[in-house]
């Protein structure tokens, strides 16, 4: 019954997720009731689901867990399976649900104590989250611990500790997967802060580790914008959306075909903005909860209504960061700004520093006169990262022009 994940762990350790699930497949065939087979191949579904953007894989996943759940009831390889299942369709109560179930069983379970993490951040639950950060780092210490252990930090404005974290992770990464994972965590880190040159080098070590890596060609083409090479972005974010058609990348590839505005890029830019809403179509029949990035999304270029309908009903699931400033955007959209601040305060008072919530919380501040409180955020946002978005970070200083007239 053990011999599905030795058939199949050496392509999946070393990144070759497709040859993993047909060694899975043909395994299983073989042998059909091998339950903790069919825990792996349902945890790969998920796998290649996220890496790939594809929300259809998360029904098969299903069905493979389930089938080991039959076989074998209250499996810790199942049940640990189906909490990454329910944190990839942004279920997080459940996911956590299902990690603690899992590690009622085996405490070191890694892919639990890494599901039970996530869910305790999505869910905004960010001091229980470094308590489970902690507690895996002492039982299953490795790169997918280290990399959630420094976003916690990060989340609480410990810049400094996750940075360390991220290089000592990637210090001890030996597989090319783990490599591009972690780089790419540093790029990300280093764009946030504005240090393009810095997430360049290390998106450049995530692709030379797996070059198609689509989380570092993506902050590849980010960083790119912000440092100025606009053309380099858009055609690496072209070639991202092609093979992932996810809503961050559409928004941020139509938003630069409006600032590029040649002959035919409205167009371009309308299409893209518009696939946002055949993903999440094809998300929600996975089923996977796609509210936050509707929310995000419409607002910015979309229905006004349909952004703060779809941020209210992930407000009313969790209570994260990122829920609370989508809530405060999509409610200044609507031109709500009093009901806005207190969401937009929210975003930013953990000591997570992220240039878009400052913008929207400066803008807010504006809008309901606060006019002292909006200059320092703006200022925060462009001091921070000042290529954070094309337009927002026009918008912004826009705003701080206006603010500075007006004194």
């Amino acid at each position: 019954a053990g011999a599905a994940p030795v058939v199949a762990a050496g392509a999946l350790a070393g990144g070759d997720l497709g040859a993993g699930i047909r060694s899975l497949q043909a395994h299983l065939r073989a042998q059909p009731r091998d339950f903790g087979g069919w825990a792996t191949l349902g945890t790969a579904y998920v796998e290649q689901a996220r890496t790939q953007g594809d929300p259809s894989r998360y029904p098969q996943a299903e069905r493979a867990l389930e089938r080991s759940l039959a076989l074998a009831p209250g499996n810790e390889r199942a049940l640990a399976g189906r909490a990454a299942l329910a944190a990839a369709r942004h279920d997080f109560t459940g996911a956590l649900a299902y990690a603690d179930r899992a590690l009622e069983q085996n405490p070191h379970s890694e892919r639990a104590l890494c599901s039970r993490i996530d869910a305790l951040v999505e869910l905004g639950r960010y001091e229980e989250a470094a308590d489970a950060a902690a507690t895996a780092d002492r039982r299953r210490p490795g790169v997918p611990v280290f990399t959630r252990y420094a976003y916690v930090r990060e989340l609480r404005g410990d810049v400094r500790t996750a940075r360390e974290v991220l290089r000592r992770a990637l210090d001890g990464a030996s597989s090319p997967a783990d490599v591009a994972y972690v780089a790419t965590a540093l790029g990300q880190l280093a764009w946030n802060q504005g240090e393009y040159e810095a997430a360049l080098t290390h998106y450049a070590r995530a692709l030379a580790a797996d070059d198609g890596y689509l989380p570092a060609l993506e902050g590849r083409a980010r960083a790119q914008a912000a440092g100025g090479d606009r053309a380099g972005a858009v055609k690496t974010l072209e070639q991202v959306v092609v093979r992932s058609p996810l809503p961050g990348p559409l928004v941020a590839l139509g938003e630069l075909y409006e600032e590029r505005g040649a002959d035919g890029d409205r167009a371009k830019a309308r299409d893209q903005y518009a696939l946002v809403d055949a993903w999440t179509a094809l998300a929600r029949a996975g089923p996977v909860d796609a509210d936050l990035d509707t929310a995000l999304a419409a607002a910015d270029h979309g229905d006004a209504g349909e952004a703060l309908r779809a941020a209210r009903a992930e407000w009313d699931r969790r209570h994260s960061v990122h829920t609370a400033d989508a809530l405060a955007w999509a409610l200044h959209v609507n031109g709500r700004d009093e009901e806005a601040l207190p969401y937009a305060r929210r975003a930013t008072a953990t000591g997570y520093r992220d240039a878009a919530f400052l913008y929207h919380r400066g803008v807010i501040e504006k809008a309901t006169g606060h006019d002292r409180a909006a200059r320092r955020s703006l200022t925060a946002a462009l001091e921070l990262n000042p290529g954070f978005s094309p337009p927002g970070a026009r918008a912004a200083r826009a705003a701080l022009k206006e603010l500075e007239a007006a004194r």
